[in-house]
């Protein structure tokens, strides 16, 4: 694990995105799994922008989704899908066969678990994996107590990551279930990237990178991959201890 804090926000995006555009250039069928959430935005900009000055081209490229709030798509405010769209496959023009992202809505989810996880077969080894971390140390919607060894599967929301989530709802939303790419496929990616941006991400920071690993934090799964990147800035690092 590869710790790095930079000075501020734009920095750690930066930083990011460069990474992300030198794996492309290397392998440019790269599959790519993207987070929402209000830390990854900045480094979706700076990619659009990379692409439309041609510094970077994601035409061969694979997607998928990190998680889906259950009962959402692309079409709901406020959904993890919704989010990429706009962020990144939209302005990006990233075709519908390079992408793959849950069928929340499916009334049998075990099957759109089952699909994404065989996408990822069919076009991985995941590249890169972007993943953000809850104030609970969840990782994607993978919440304390989750098997390490899982792939794709869905699960009951804890409290606080439904409180958290009405951020971004223009109005009180039920939330109860998530559908989450698992931590096998952490740990199976060739560069997991942690970012975490805020002082109020700094706590959780320093019990996933510097206390005991365990399921119960399931960010301090990052202290076992020797290939991981985790992105700071100083506010979030700001609890750690030489």
């Amino acid at each position: 694990m590869k710790i790095r804090t930079y000075a501020g926000y734009n920095e750690m995006c930066r930083a990011a995105a460069e990474m992300i555009v030198n794996q492309v250039k290397q392998k440019p069928d790269s599959l790519i799994c993207l987070t929402s959430g209000d830390t990854p935005a900045g480094i979706y900009k700076l990619l659009i922008q990379y692409a439309k000055e041609k510094r970077v081209d994601f035409s061969n490229c694979y997607f998928v989704g990190l998680d889906e709030w259950v009962g959402m798509d692309k079409n709901d405010a406020g959904s993890c899908t919704n989010f990429l769209y706009e962020s990144f496959f939209t302005p990006a023009k990233i075709k519908a066969s390079r992408m793959k992202v849950f069928d929340a809505k499916a009334t049998d989810l075990n099957a759109s678990c089952t699909a994404m996880d065989d996408f990822i077969k069919a076009h991985g080894p995941l590249a890169i994996m972007l993943v953000g971390v809850g104030l609970n140390g969840h990782i994607g919607l993978n919440e304390p107590g989750v098997d390490f060894n899982s792939y794709a599967h869905h699960s009951p929301l804890a409290p606080v990551t439904i409180e958290v989530g009405q951020k971004y709802f223009k109005q009180q939303t039920q939330l109860t279930e998530g559908i989450t790419l698992g931590l096998k496929h952490l740990q199976e990616a060739q560069i997991p990237m942690l970012l975490a941006s805020g002082k109020n991400k700094a706590e959780i920071i320093a019990r996933a990178l510097q206390g005991k690993v365990t399921n119960l934090v399931p960010a301090s799964i990052f202290q076992t991959f020797p290939s991981a990147y985790v992105m700071l800035d100083e506010a979030a690092g700001s609890q750690l201890t030489d």
